[in-house]
C-alpha cells in the first residue's frame, strides 16, 4: 500500500510540474471524456423492441398483384438502410411536437429528406463533442505553457463545446431566412408569369409547370417549391393539400395568402384568372412599398457613419488651427519667462 501510495504521489508531481497545479483534474476530465465516449455505443446499442418490428413487418408487408407476382410495399427511406437509423431513439426527439417543429424548420431551410432530422441532431451531438475535445486540449494547453485561472479553464472547455452545438442550428436559421427571402422577392415575378399562362390558355396546373422551368434560374427555391406541387398533383393528391403543404414548406406568408385565395376561387367557382390578376397586383404593390420601407431606413442607418466620418474631419480643420496657435503662443510665453 505504501509503495502503491508512493507512485501516485511522484505521479501527482509530475502532472503537477508539467501541466500546473489542475493537471491531475485535466487528465481525470480527459480520461473520463474518452471513457464516456467508448460507453456511448454500447449504451446506444439497445435491443429491439418486439413492437418497432411489428411495425417494420407491417411497412415492409409485400403485396400480391393480379398476375400472381410479388411487389414489395413502400418503405422508409426508399429501401435504404441508413446507418443512423439504430440509433433514432437516441438522436430523434421522442415528442411528437418537437419532432414537429424540427421538421418543419428543415424543411423551410431546404432539407426536405426524411433522415433530415436524424442527421440534424447527430450533426449537433458530433459537433458539441468534437469542440469538447478540442477545447480540452487547448485547457491542457494553456495549462502546460502558463497558469490560467480555473474559470477560464472552464469557459476554454465549455465555450467550443456550445459553439460547436449550436453551429447546426445556426446555419439551419440562416438557410431558412435565406430561402424565405428568395421566395418573398421571386413570388411576384411568378405570379405575373402564372397570370400570363393562365390568360394564354393553360390550365393551371400546365401553368405552375411552365413557371417552374422559367424561374429556376434565378429562383430556384421557388422553382423547387412549384415543382414539388407539379409532381404531387401528377400523382394524384388532392389540389388543396398540395397547396397547404407548399404554404407550409415556405413559410412565408404571401405564399400562404395566395394558397388561400385558389382554395377560394375553386371553392366558390370564379375565375381563376381574375384571382390571380388581383392578387398579382397586390403583390408587386406590396413588392414596392418594401423597396420603400428599405429606402426610407436608409438615411438613419447613414447618421451614425456619417456623423463618425463627417464631424471629426470638420472639427479638425475648424479648430486645429486655433488650437495650433494657442499651443504656439503658451509655448512663447514659458519661452520669455
Amino acid at each position: 500500500m505504501d509503495q502503491l501510495m508512493a507512485y501516485l504521489d511522484q505521479a501527482n508531481a509530475i502532472l503537477t510540474e508539467n501541466f500546473g497545479e489542475l493537471g491531475p483534474l485535466l487528465i481525470i476530465g480527459v480520461l473520463g471524456m474518452f471513457l464516456i465516449l467508448l460507453t456511448l455505443p454500447i449504451l446506444l446499442r439497445k435491443e429491439k423492441d418486439p413492437l418497432d418490428r411489428i411495425r417494420e413487418a407491417a411497412r415492409e408487408v409485400e403485396t400480391t398483384d393480379k398476375d400472381g407476382k410479388k411487389k414489395a410495399g413502400l418503405r422508409r427511406g426508399n429501401g435504404r438502410k441508413d446507418k443512423l437509423s439504430k440509433y433514432s431513439n437516441f438522436l430523434e426527439p421522442q415528442n411528437e411536437e418537437e419532432y414537429s417543429a424540427v421538421r418543419l424548420k428543415l424543411l423551410q431551410a431546404g432539407y426536405q429528406s426524411k433522415d433530415a432530422v436524424r442527421t440534424y441532431h447527430f450533426l449537433q451531438f458530433a459537433l458539441g463533442i468534437l469542440f469538447l475535445v478540442i477545447g480540452v486540449i487547448y485547457a491542457i494547453y494553456s495549462s502546460a505553457t502558463g497558469e490560467p485561472t480555473t474559470q477560464n479553464l472552464v469557459l476554454s472547455i465549455l465555450i467550443p463545446g456550445a459553439v460547436g452545438y449550436m453551429l447546426p442550428k445556426y446555419w439551419v436559421t440562416k438557410r431558412q431566412q435565406s430561402r424565405q427571402e428568395e421566395i418573398t422577392n421571386g413570388f411576384p415575378d411568378s405570379l405575373d408569369m402564372m397570370l400570363v399562362c393562365v390568360e394564354a390558355g393553360q390550365s393551371l396546373d400546365q401553368a405552375i409547370i411552365r413557371v417552374s422551368k422559367e424561374i429556376k434560374a434565378g429562383y430556384p427555391s421557388l422553382a423547387h417549391e412549384f415543382e414539388i406541387v407539379s409532381h404531387e398533383i401528377k400523382a394524384g393528391k388532392d389540389k388543396v393539400a398540395v397547396l397547404r403543404d407548399m404554404a407550409e414548406r415556405a413559410g412565408v406568408p404571401d405564399v400562404a395568402s395566395f394558397v388561400t385565395v385558389l382554395i377560394q376561387s375553386a371553392s366558390f367557382g370564379t375565375s381563376i384568372a381574375e384571382a390571380l390578376r388581383v392578387y398579382a397586383g397586390e403583390m408587386r404593390d406590396k413588392r414596392v412599398m418594401r423597396a420603400e420601407e428599405k429606402a426610407n431606413t436608409l438615411p438613419t442607418k447613414m447618421t451614425l457613419a456619417t456623423m463618425m466620418l463627417t464631424v471629426p474631419p470638420l472639427l479638425i480643420i475648424l479648430i486645429g488651427p486655433s488650437v495650433y496657435g494657442i499651443v504656439q503662443t503658451l509655448s512663447n510665453s514659458q519661452m520669455s519667462f
